[in-house]
């Protein structure tokens, strides 16, 4: 169906415009507008444009929301700011703003109040008789609609003004499609650039500072003196901690990353098969219960760095070979994790000592209505038994 004012030749726009002037000016401003991709800039440059090839007192853009049904944003020209003050809310996209949403074709209009889609303006809105309007769109996807108001000098928007912002609006759908990749593309590279950070702390600043625990640890029967025994004792603590604050720090940096789309079940996983493979350990795994739909993020979060932590003790105090994870997730509100280990097996009076890693992974539990114990198996090594009573 043909809207009112829609050309039925299927010859493109740009080949319609006649006049040399407003050819070179069509050109012009597509050049003009192609120099900057930061997209804002764009949006503005692209409506003073189309006012400017058009001649016309008002101009805007509707950048359509996400569901496709609505204006998202709204880009005036031609309306100073206290107007724009005084009318409030922008446009959602009703009335014949939302007709060329749903039915992004060209429409021409005389006086914009006679059309049986009017939905009139609001209270403040300066008056507006001529209308045009004209889709923004690339490669089949409508990104927005270029909107303007009062021909100056004529009654009316002609054919050939059409024409020109038509093609102007070809043109701009392709400027907009490349800002919003070039968008893409920038948060791509800032979450590549996140990840190789995240990857350096990890297999580099945090292997340094183990290895430097590791020597002051063995340092300490070399040393006689108790205050020295004693510094060197915190000093292994502050690294512990130093340790603790990367790996938090790295577990945020790569939280984005999650939350595109790897569930909980798969972090686990990784956290696994990583502590495998750098630390020569064997890991046996039992996940039972709706983990990737039960547990919120930020009971997920907790679950990992207590997992990280229960992992870490096991390799630096342990003495393991074998690690046993099992995590039970019952809904509505119960979550269980033990790690088991055949090692050397660790004090259950450390969870309350001057150490950190046991008394955070209590914390972390009592957080969430939960509780940590810790106890030696009586086949030899620990199992440390991590239980919470919140998912969200």
């Amino acid at each position: 169906m043909m809207l009112p004012g829609t050309a039925s030749s299927s010859v493109s726009p740009f080949h319609r415009v006649e006049d040399p002037r407003r050819l070179q000016a069509l050109i012009d401003a597509m050049l003009l507008i192609e120099a900057d991709v930061d997209l804002p800039v764009v949006l503005r440059k692209i409506v003073e444009s189309a006012v400017e090839l058009a001649g016309a007192r008002y101009g805007a853009l509707g950048v359509v929301d996400e569901s496709g049904t609505g204006l998202a944003e709204f880009v005036t020209v031609g309306v100073d700011g206290d107007t724009i003050a005084a009318i409030g809310s922008p446009p959602e996209g009703k009335g014949v703003l939302g007709l060329l949403v749903r039915d992004p074709h060209p429409i021409r209009l005389a006086d914009i109040s006679l059309h049986p889609d009017a939905a009139g303006f609001p209270p403040g809105h300066p008056p507006m008789r001529s209308f045009l309007g004209v889709p923004i769109s690339a490669g089949g996807e409508l990104y927005g609609n270029l909107y303007l108001c009062d021909k100056q000098g004529q009654a009316e928007f002609n054919q050939e003004d059409e024409d020109v912002i038509g093609t102007l609006g070809l043109a701009a759908g392709l400027v907009v499609d490349k800002a919003r990749l070039v968008a893409r593309l920038r948060e791509l590279t800032l979450s590549e650039e996140r990840e190789r950070i995240a990857r350096n702390l990890h297999d580099t600043v945090i292997q340094r500072l183990f290895a430097v625990g590791l020597s002051l640890q063995s340092s300490l029967r070399l040393v006689e003196q108790p205050e020295a025994q004693e510094r060197i004792s915190l000093a292994v603590e502050d690294l512990d901690e130093t340790i603790r604050q990367i790996r938090t720090t790295i577990f945020a940096i790569s939280r984005s990353k999650r939350r595109s789309g790897q569930g909980l079940r798969a972090q686990v996983l990784d956290l696994l098969d990583e502590a495998a493979g750098r630390l020569g350990l064997e890991v046996k795994v039992t996940l039972d219960g709706p983990m990737d739909t039960a547990v919120g993020e930020a009971c997920a979060e907790h679950l990992l760095l207590a997992l990280r932590e229960a992992v870490s003790n096991v390799v630096r105090h342990a003495g393991a070979s074998t690690i046993d994870v099992r995590i039970v997730v019952d809904p509505p509100s119960d979550l269980r994790m033990t790690v088991y280990d055949d090692g050397v097996g660790i004090d259950p009076a450390a969870l309350g000592g001057p150490g950190r890693g046991l008394a955070n992974l209590g914390e972390r539990a009592r957080l969430l209505g939960g509780a940590c114990s810790v106890a030696r198996r009586p086949g030899g090594g620990t199992e440390l038994a991590w239980e919470i009573r919140r998912l969200s």
